[in-house]
């Protein structure tokens, strides 16, 4: 029985025996998305996260319509993904005092480069902290929960009400409005500027996640790093392309 039979033997009867099929195919696939979103939720056990995500895989299949011309495994990938970051919304897995501290080291990355008109060093960072540089790493990892969405969170809004997410600004965009391309082309540029000023190490984290959608696991050999460190990196590296939008709708808004 080919793909496409079998999915269609399963809309036609919903045999539980070709669904446990299905879930036991792509199973692996909730175990990749679920590696990724753990570089943003090093709290959480990995096996909570795949069942959360198992969860999203059988809505998917329940819903799925092999009519559409979709590829199930893209489809999937967004439910399973959904899914996750649903519940874990839910959960509230990030503490008040994280998302305080998060918004603190974005400030103080603002205030610094405003000061010495270009990005802020780590080490002036944790001076103006008057904190050790182990406490700044720690406060990164601790803060890494506030980065698990962060380009699928609202970047800029436009004049006209545009909501671009920061996924879509790395993405191909499929909308044909020109003023939609417009601000989106802006705040690729804004990131790309944003991007080449990292560190090396964290523009490898972000080339490695979003560009070649390796797992927390994956990049940490890549670099020859611990997963914690791929976890501060990629805080720090979120930290820092925010302060850049803040920045500019800042300058936008003026």
């Amino acid at each position: 029985m080919t793909e496409e039979e079998q999915w269609r033997e399963y809309k036609r009867t919903n045999d539980p025996k070709i669904r446990e099929e299905l879930i036991l195919k792509y199973a692996s696939l909730v175990k990749y998305i679920a590696g990724r979103i753990a570089i943003g939720a090093p709290n959480i056990d990995y096996n909570d996260l795949i069942g959360y995500g198992i969860i999203g895989l059988i809505d998917a299949i329940e819903k799925f319509d092999p009519n559409q011309g979709f590829v199930f495994q893209t489809y999937a990938s967004k439910r399973i993904r959904g899914a996750i970051i649903d519940e874990l919304r839910a959960l509230d897995w990030v503490p008040r005092l994280m998302r305080k501290k998060a918004k603190e080291l974005e400030d103080t990355y603002i205030k610094l480069e405003k000061k010495y008109g270009r990005p802020a060093t780590e080490e002036e960072v944790c001076e103006e902290l008057e904190i050790t540089k182990e406490e700044f790493n720690q406060i990164l990892l601790d803060i890494s929960g506030t980065t698990i969405i962060s380009l699928d969170e609202v970047w800029y809004l436009g004049e006209d009400n545009y909501e671009i997410l920061g996924i879509d600004t790395i993405q191909a965009s499929q909308s044909q409005n020109p003023e939609v391309i417009i601000e989106k082309e802006e705040v690729k540029d804004i990131l790309a500027g944003a991007i080449s000023r990292l560190s090396e190490k964290e523009r490898e984290t972000i080339a490695l996640y979003y560009y070649e959608d390796l797992t927390l696991k994956e990049i940490g050999k890549v670099l020859n790093v611990t997963e914690s460190r791929v976890c501060q990196l990629h805080a720090n590296a979120i930290t820092k392309l925010k302060v850049s939008i803040r920045k500019k709708i800042a300058d936008f808004t003026k």
